[in-house]
């Protein structure tokens, strides 16, 4: 009964873009929710920001991934592209510090799309609650295109 009154919370988007469903991102540690839950964005920016107010985990050594711990305990993470890995930090430029705290609409990461772009890799970008076995229901908010920083993308309750 008291599950009715828990609190909604949202994520905005982490980068301008289309809206897509996990199912659809060419790689099956997403697709398949391996590594937690959430949507994808086909993006179009260059500036990948905080989807909301928390602690700045982790900063992954080649930028192309950003984690963060939400106050409510959930965990957070923006992968830009697939298999952008293998660029070994080449295009992406850190613009935050890691272990801090930051706003929803922080900069966390620019990246320089025509380099990453040329060199083959998609910059599909994978938004998840990597914890989601602690939310009670999550909703995808019905939008195909959003605008970093200000459109909400998620919507959900912690258990």
């Amino acid at each position: 009964m008291f599950g009715l009154f828990k609190k909604n919370y949202e994520l905005l988007a982490p980068v301008n873009g289309e809206i897509m469903d996990l199912s659809l991102v060419p790689d099956a540690v997403f697709s398949e929710k391996m590594a937690g839950d959430g949507i994808a964005i086909n993006s179009t920016g260059g500036i990948f920001v905080a989807p909301a107010d928390g602690n700045l985990t982790v900063i992954f050594k080649t930028n192309h991934a950003f984690a963060m711990t939400l106050k409510n305990g959930a965990e957070v993470l923006i992968h830009i592209g697939i298999d952008t890995v293998e660029l070994n930090g080449e295009g992406f430029e850190r613009l935050a510090t890691e272990g801090t705290d930051v706003k929803a609409g922080t900069p966390i990461i620019k990246i320089n799309r025509k380099l990453i772009e040329a060199k083959g890799f998609s910059l599909i970008t994978p938004l998840l609650i990597t914890n989601s076995d602690s939310v009670k229901e999550m909703t995808v908010i019905k939008k195909t295109s959003v605008e970093v920083g200000k459109d909400k993308v998620i919507s959900y309750k912690m258990k």
